[in-house]
């Protein structure tokens, strides 16, 4: 199989790898709830498990997102825009955000009012992964959208972009917490699965 041929599953699998460690790690812990707990809380010092879900769950996604962002970033042309080239770069710190979670995971002990240093320094690296997915899909999308060859990638970058960052940033109060954080991961799993693909597409 190509390696054309195997960027098509990288986001995929990452998104896949994601969603079933949320899923699967949160049914076996008891008492976990996926309506009230937060993604992450899985991975927090002190719970079972949390070296398993930090791995699958965070940082081997993570992985495979670093290798989609340098994927799309090596498929710019060399004459593209500069929002299409920082939006590649701030696509890349995203994914290593998302790793970094996965290395500075909470504390379980302070993470309900996130005052102890593992937390607070787990809440940073959040909120780069956050503000560098948001920046990076809204400014690839719009370079994206300017060509008829790159419109599909452009819209779902741009959609998952915004989506995200209303759900992380401007609809907390409104949607329960934890609903808004699954919903803006949503839109990051949604990109990975298929940016690659729509790029391919022409």
């Amino acid at each position: 199989m190509s390696v054309v041929r195997l960027d098509r599953w990288v986001g995929v699998l990452a998104a896949a790898l994601f969603v079933l460690s949320v899923v699967g790690f949160g049914a076996a812990l008891p008492d976990y709830s996926q309506a009230l707990h937060p993604v992450t809380w899985l991975g927090a010092h002190g719970i079972p498990h949390a070296l398993g879900f930090n791995l699958l769950g965070l940082v081997l996604p993570g992985a495979l997102a670093v290798v989609v962002a340098e994927r799309l970033r090596r498929q710019l042309p060399v004459d593209a825009a500069w929002t299409a080239r920082v939006g590649s770069q701030m696509l890349l710190l995203a994914a290593l955000a998302f790793i970094a979670m996965g290395l500075l995971p909470l504390d379980f002990e302070d993470q309900m009012d996130m005052q102890g240093p593992a937390s607070k320094l787990h809440a940073s690296v959040w909120m780069v992964w956050a503000l560098a997915f948001v920046a990076g899909s809204v400014m690839l999308g719009a370079a994206r959208l300017r060509h008829s060859g790159g419109r599909r990638l452009g819209l779902l970058a741009l959609g998952c972009g915004i989506g995200a960052g209303l759900l992380a940033f401007g609809l907390p109060g409104v949607l329960p917490a934890a609903l808004a954080q699954r919903l803006a991961f949503a839109c990051w799993a949604l990109w990975l699965a298929l940016a690659l693909p729509l790029s391919r597409r022409r």
